[in-house]
């Protein structure tokens, strides 16, 4: 299975096009509508691909963690993710899925996987409503294959912050210092649990903010905000000091929504920074070069504020001049 991963640098130029690979694999035949469903996983957070060694089970694991595995001397979770995509199924899962998020590193359980597809961002869309709250309210994005069947995109952050203690902690916000200043902060992210947090803390920054669940929200709010400064002949930095991008995101990844607002000159000396639980070097390496001013890695609220506050301090400093 190991033909399944390619060279670091050919996916960063793939990201950088707005294209991404998806290693597509299926959690089993559902009992309940008879479909052995596809979903899909960017290639880009896999690790490897390897038949399920033995799990080594342990009390008191969270729900949906079946135990750890012993992998090349660490040891990592396994995570069942027909636990979470309420799927009642025939077949016990034999294929471990080996992902890295934010330097962690845990396996998903699976029945089986088919291939690497490369797609393009904007072929990757929004679930209708109805869709979007399937297996457990998993699913964030959606594309139809050539053989006509559709592949689900799965929130996986919301599930490793049910498992792996990625969500979002109240009491972290205690740390965080309110500035004292009045200003806004556009982000976007596909994810339900990433959204939280930030707005979290923000709010405990007492930073107002603008939020928008994917990279083409994110494009129409500030054209948006652009076309209303111009018609009230205020700098659009005076309406949003800091724009904050994850990567992943259907229909527009972060990397092309940054090029994007840094070649518009009407977004000129606002600042956008990358938050995503993408933790390559070649990532951050990607996001310097079509512009981002810095790279925060998730869930790590207090992180995330202190990367943020020298953006908003200086911009507070130039309104005021």
């Amino acid at each position: 299975m190991s033909n399944f991963m390619q060279s670091v640098d050919e996916r960063t130029q793939l990201a950088g096009a707005n294209r991404l690979e998806i290693l597509l694999f299926s959690l089993g035949k559902n009992r309940e509508t008879g479909r052995d469903e596809v979903f899909g996983i960017n290639v880009f957070k896999v690790r490897e691909v390897m038949n399920l060694p033995d799990i080594t089970r342990a009390p008191d694991m969270p729900p949906g963690v079946q135990g750890m595995v012993s992998l090349r001397g660490t040891m990592i979770p396994v995570i069942d993710l027909g636990h979470f995509c309420d799927l009642d199924v025939d077949d016990p899962p034999q294929i471990l899925i080996v992902t890295e998020y934010n330097r962690a590193i845990q396996g998903f359980l699976v029945n089986s996987v088919e291939q690497i597809l490369r797609m393009e961002w904007n072929d990757i869309r929004v679930p209708p409503p109805m869709m979007a709250h399937r297996h457990g309210g998993l699913v964030t994005a959606v594309s139809e294959l050539k053989d006509d069947r559709i592949v689900m995109l799965l929130d996986v952050e919301k599930v490793l912050a049910e498992t792996v203690s990625l969500g979002v902690d109240e009491d972290v916000y205690a740390d965080i210092e309110d500035m004292g200043i009045k200003t806004t902060i556009l982000f976007a992210d596909d994810s339900s649990v990433a959204r939280k947090q930030i707005e979290g803390a923000l709010k405990a920054m007492g930073v107002n903010s603008l939020v928008a669940k994917n990279g083409v929200e994110a494009w129409e709010k500030l054209d948006e905000l652009a076309n209303r400064a111009e018609q009230t002949n205020t700098p659009v930095y005076e309406m949003v000091s800091v724009i904050l991008t994850d990567i992943e995101m259907p229909g527009m990844d972060g990397y092309v929504l940054t090029r994007k607002i840094k070649s518009d000159a009407r977004f000129k000396g606002i600042p956008v920074i990358m938050h995503s639980s993408l933790s390559a070097d070649a990532n951050m390496n990607l996001g310097r070069s079509v512009g981002a001013d810095a790279y925060c890695p998730k869930f790590n609220a207090i992180e995330l504020s202190k990367t943020l506050t020298p953006f908003l301090k200086k911009a507070a400093e130039e309104k005021t001049e």
